[in-house]
């Protein structure tokens, strides 16, 4: 007897696309770039950020490529680059610490998509045949 014939399994087959869902959390963002000038006044809580923060959120974001670098004669800012192939930027001049760890933390959490209202007005190309219905106008129940 002859066995039946194996199809051929492709490589490609073998291997998963990574995706969002029950089991797994892809994060969008992959790379944080924080740009600061070292003498002006008004990079001083970005430097203050950037030499006691970002050592730690390095190790608690090890899916996020950290950046520091040198702007001068700039205000300070913040960049975030997402698997969307979009950035966000933020301006860090007049934040305190704190301030700087919550735009941080925003832009972690952000997912790089533009901003989408979430209501749009809804219009009907054709009169309702029967009109608006209120309860004012209907007829009292009998018991």
């Amino acid at each position: 007897m002859r066995a039946a014939p194996i199809s051929s399994l492709l490589r490609a087959k073998l291997g998963s696309s990574p995706s969002n869902g029950y089991t797994t959390f892809l994060p969008q963002i992959r790379k944080l770039v924080f740009e600061y000038c070292d003498k002006w006044p008004s990079s001083h809580n970005a430097r203050t950020y950037i030499l006691n923060h970002v050592e730690s959120l390095a190790r608690a974001n090890p899916h996020v490529e950290l950046v520091v670098r040198q702007r001068p004669q700039n205000e300070p800012i913040i960049r975030g680059f997402y698997i969307n192939n979009r950035d966000k930027v933020i301006g860090l001049k007049g934040l305190e610490v704190t301030g700087i760890q919550k735009k941080v933390q925003l832009l972690l959490d952000s997912s790089g998509a533009k901003i989408k209202p979430l209501k749009k007005t809804v219009e009907s190309s054709t009169e309702a045949a029967r009109g608006i219905w209120s309860g004012l106008h209907s007829a009292r129940p009998t018991l």
